[in-house]
C-alpha cells in the first residue's frame, strides 16, 4: 500500500458513527473535513485530543471544516464517550480497521519495550474536492488544533 501524501485523493470512508448513524466522506464533498485518528475512546490523550477540537467546533466550522473522529472502537464506546464528554462531532468506529489500513494509521508501536498493533494518532485535511490538503502524522495532541486553525485559515487565503 502506498503512503498517503498530500495532493491525493483520499480514500472512501464508509463507516458506522455513534447514534447509530453511518458516514460516507464523498457525502462530504463541498466542504472541507478533518477526519483524525486516534487510539482508544477516553484515555487521556485521545479525551484531551477531542475535547480540544470540541471546544474549537465553531472556529473549525466558521472556517468551512466538518470534524470526524475514527478509531477502532465500538459504536456503544463512542456513545457512552461522546455522551461523557458532550462532544458534538461525529465518532466513526473502524472495528475491523479497514479504513485505518488504507489511511496508513494502522502501525506497529511501541510501549515499554513491548511491540503491539494500533492507531498511530494522524489527523487528515480534506479539502472540498476530495483531496488531502495536509496530513499530521505521529500528533501531539497539546497545540494540535490550533495548528489545525491556522492550516485552514492558509487554506481560506490560498483560495
Amino acid at each position: 500500500m502506498t503512503a498517503l501524501t498530500e495532493g491525493s485523493m483520499a480514500p472512501e470512508i464508509d463507516l458506522p458513527t455513534d447514534g447509530g448513524g453511518n458516514f460516507l466522506l464523498s457525502d462530504m464533498r463541498g466542504e472541507k473535513v478533518l477526519v483524525y485518528f486516534y487510539p482508544k475512546d477516553d484515555t487521556s490523550g485521545c479525551t484531551k485530543e477531542s475535547c480540544s477540537f470540541n471546544e474549537n467546533l465553531k472556529s473549525l466550522e466558521r472556517l468551512g471544516c466538518a470534524v470526524v473522529g475514527i478509531s477502532k472502537d465500538s459504536v456503544k464506546s463512542h456513545d457512552k464517550f461522546k455522551a461523557k464528554y458532550n462532544l458534538q462531532f461525529v465518532l466513526a468506529s473502524d472495528e475491523n480497521s479497514d479504513v485505518c489500513e488504507r489511511y496508513g494509521v494502522w502501525a506497529q508501536k511501541s510501549m515499554y519495550g513491548r511491540k503491539y498493533m494500533g492507531i498511530e494518532r494522524t489527523t487528515f485535511l480534506i479539502d472540498e474536492h476530495g483531496k488531502i490538503a495536509r496530513i499530521w502524522n505521529k500528533v501531539k495532541v497539546d497545540g494540535h488544533t490550533e495548528e489545525v486553525l491556522e492550516a485552514l485559515k492558509e487554506l481560506k487565503k490560498a483560495a
